[in-house]
């Protein structure tokens, strides 16, 4: 028992060291992992169908 209440406080003091971003941090973060989320699907969206095209080509 004691091993885990000793985790908890050493754990505890850790996160109180953590510096934690703030909110227009957080923010710009958002919008760049959205913006390049929509320009990878729209990239994966276009091989997809340049591939479809193609094997319909084919067949």
């Amino acid at each position: 028992m004691k091993k885990i209440v000793q985790f908890i406080k050493e754990s505890y003091a850790e996160l109180r060291k953590v510096i934690w971003p703030g909110k227009d941090d957080v923010i710009s973060s958002v919008k760049v992992v959205i913006v390049s989320t929509i320009i990878i699907a729209a990239a994966l969206g276009l091989v997809d169908l340049l591939l479809l095209l193609g094997i319909k080509a084919i067949f």
